[in-house]
């Protein structure tokens, strides 16, 4: 049986996992998702997260070899985990999340996809240290597809993201390239443009590459699809 760590992405927190942690746990393993620092019910201070706390944080979850599993700006903390800890690593899923480039942070990254569908949802704070999604535009850019409840419970959760983990380049090595890794497209994104995610991944082995015909929250649009890839991935080890 498999061991998962879930890591949410931008604004969200472990709750956006709610749907998914039973569905893997019935099927016989192991399920858990945390809330990075700064996210959710994580009260360190927005100003003190970096990058580094991400990769500890997940580190520190991380107990035996796990699959992990980073949704949309996950996709950095979770590569900056594996590079350390790669004994502790089974397997990495980037779900519609942002390859790490040698040198590039995650912002450069997303300004190199040929359109920037969620900049028109971004609210910048005063101080400049985060950013929070507008109310009216999140169902359009990460739960158009997703049931209404979902929505509402999601609209009620998102919270400030902080910027320097996501201005903070990451050096990839030979580490992260050697390690089992598979990434997830969703075919109908608002915020990551399929095209870019299509972009990121045109090296990778056609096996490793699985798509999904959903906006850019599976986990609520299809948690039980969703589920399948996770167990065959798994199931593939």
């Amino acid at each position: 049986m498999a061991n998962f760590l879930l890591i949410h992405g931008s604004c969200h927190g472990a709750w956006c996992w709610r749907d998914m942690l039973p569905l893997l746990n019935r099927h016989g393993h192991t399920a858990r998702a945390i809330d990075l620092p700064g996210a959710g019910r994580d009260r360190t201070p927005l100003a003190e997260v970096t990058l580094d706390l991400y990769a500890d944080a997940i580190i520190h979850a991380m107990t035996g070899p796990t699959i992990l599993v980073g949704h949309s700006a996950g996709g950095y903390p979770i590569s900056a985990a594996a590079m350390r800890r790669p004994d502790l690593v089974r397997h990495i899923v980037y779900l519609c999340a942002y390859l790490p480039k040698t040198c590039k942070t995650m912002v450069d990254r997303r300004m190199e996809a040929p359109r920037q569908p969620l900049l028109e949802a971004v609210v910048k704070s005063d101080d400049g240290i985060s950013y929070t999604i507008r109310p009216d535009m999140a169902r359009e850019k990460f739960y158009q597809d997703c049931p209404d409840e979902a929505v509402a419970f999601a609209k009620a959760h998102l919270s400030a993201q902080p910027i320097k983990p996501q201005a903070t380049p990451l050096t990839v090595t030979d580490t992260l390239r050697r390690l089992p890794k598979s990434f997830i497209r969703c075919l109908q994104d608002g915020a990551i443009p399929t095209e870019f995610q299509q972009t990121m991944t045109t090296e990778w082995p056609e096996l490793t590459v699985h798509e999904m015909d959903c906006g850019h929250s599976p986990f609520f649009a299809q948690p039980g699809r969703l589920a399948e890839i996770l167990i065959q991935t798994a199931e593939a080890q």
